[in-house]
């Protein structure tokens, strides 16, 4: 198995818990909060995406997918680089508006379909290529934010689905 493979399938199994969180949602279940400062579903899947995208974006040195394949239209949002959830306040959390769970799911197929492909551009040689990302310490390598990037997603997956198991309980997930 070449390590393409196994970064590959670790992504894809991120996106297949988010779809299966969403599965079935309707507004009233993504916008969900626990409590007053917690995270609902939608935010969570929209925030892994966004990660996901911003951060694969930043070490392809290109645009966010966010942007140019307009996705925040779908999500009612601006067209902002910088607007991934990291840093949102309460406030901001609860008064994000989730889209359709299509909409979440189609972003994150995009963003996830995108780094599957970045990865099989590199070699390993680019794996150990160090690079800086502002207001973040230490420097990493480009193989460590591949693994560092996919662990975030499947947490946030994760946290979604503790979130669904707290809105509606047991027997949810179908595996």
């Amino acid at each position: 198995m070449k390590w393409q493979d196994l970064l590959s399938d670790g992504y894809s199994q991120a996106y297949s818990l988010l779809t299966a969180v969403l599965e079935g949602l309707q507004l009233a279940d993504l916008d969900w909060q626990p409590g007053p400062d917690s995270n609902s579903i939608g935010w969570l899947c929209w925030h892994l995406a966004r990660e996901q995208d911003a951060a694969i974006s930043y070490v392809m040195k290109d645009k966010q997918l966010w942007i140019t394949e307009g996705w925040y239209e779908k999500f009612k949002r601006p067209a902002d680089p910088l607007d991934y959830g990291t840093g949102h306040t309460p406030e901001q959390v609860a008064a994000f508006r989730s889209p359709p769970a299509e909409i979440i799911s189609g972003y994150a197929y995009a963003v996830t379909e995108r780094t599957k492909q970045y990865m099989l551009t590199l070699t390993a040689d680019d794996l150990d290529r160090v690079f800086k990302v502002p207001g973040m310490e230490p420097s990493f390598t480009v193989g460590s934010w591949l693994v560092n990037i996919m662990f975030d997603s499947i947490q946030h997956a994760g946290q979604a689905g503790y979130v669904r198991g707290l809105r509606q309980g047991k027997g949810w997930q179908k595996y």
